[in-house]
């Protein structure tokens, strides 16, 4: 029997932790570059909250996948598995960040796919779906899709205060509250929020377990407005503190607990949309 198939089978706990050890080898020094050192910069805070989502999925679906037989893993799983090993060394050593993230994607895909098969891959590919997200976006898409996004909030948060008598105006992306004028930047466009935001639209649609597909692609698609809507409401309540308080409060805590309120706001509203889709496109009732 091949070496690594005879310790799962007479081990299997002990075979789990020899290749769980392996890949933290790997992802621990990348993870704490990516989040803390030379990489922070492409961080957005949310990689370590989407990393335990999925570790806590895996662990939801472990009994079904310790149920699935060993197999003997072809060859080309075999060669699946060198090849992300030599693109995460390609990646760990030229330093570039998301073929090493994207590396250590394909080798734990990899490996469930040598021990446990399309069974196993089957059973599990939301969770590598859902990964994908932990990975970076190239900054050059960012800056690329951001620009018509802070117009456009800009554009609207202006609008609406303006609307109720604030003395609120806008120069591109430059918003000027009274004596104050904020700047819109990257992280309040929405691109990053949205990304994030689809991720766990996505994940609330896989845990509701909605039968119908057309009521989960209508949440996952309705992720972007409502995105868009949260980071409006995110811009106009910095706009307010800072009118009424200064600018001082307004880049202090209050700037980071806005992105709180962001999140906050858009999952009520994914939920409120849930809701009334739920009129539209009912759930059958489950027989027995």
């Amino acid at each position: 029997m091949n070496p690594p198939l005879a310790l799962a089978s007479s081990s299997p706990r002990a075979f789990w932790a020899v290749i769980a050890l392996g890949w933290l080898s790997l992802a621990a020094p990348s993870f704490w570059d990516f989040m803390f050192g030379q990489w922070s910069a492409y961080s957005q805070g949310h990689e370590l909250l989407l990393l335990a989502v999925v570790a806590w999925l895996m662990w939801r679906q472990w009994p079904a996948l310790d149920a699935l037989p060993d197999r003997m893993p072809p060859w080309w799983a075999w060669g699946a598995l060198v090849v992300g090993c030599l693109a995460y060394a390609l990646g760990r050593t030229q330093e570039f960040i998301r073929i090493e993230m994207l590396s250590l994607w394909w080798i734990s895909l990899s490996v469930l796919l040598a021990c446990k098969g399309w069974a196993g891959l089957r059973r599990t590919w939301f969770i590598w779906l859902f990964a994908l997200f932990m990975i970076p976006i190239p900054f050059s898409v960012v800056l690329m899709l951001t620009a018509p996004l802070k117009e456009a909030v800009s554009a609207v948060a202006t609008h609406v205060l303006g609307g109720v008598g604030y003395p609120v105006g806008r120069s591109g992306v430059v918003i000027t509250a009274g004596q104050y004028q904020l700047l819109v930047a990257e992280a309040c466009a929405g691109l990053q929020s949205m990304f994030i935001l689809e991720a766990m639209c996505l994940l609330y649609s896989y845990l509701v377990g909605h039968p119908s597909w057309l009521r989960n692609g209508l949440l996952a698609a309705l992720a972007i407005p409502v995105s868009f809507t949260a980071n409006v409401v995110r811009v106009m309540i910095l706009v307010l503190v800072t009118y009424h308080f200064g600018d001082a409060v307004g880049q202090g805590f209050i700037h980071h607990f806005a992105g709180i309120v962001l999140f906050a706001v858009a999952l009520a509203l994914i939920g409120g949309i849930d809701a009334l889709l739920g009129f539209v496109l009912p759930d059958e009732p489950k027989n027995g």
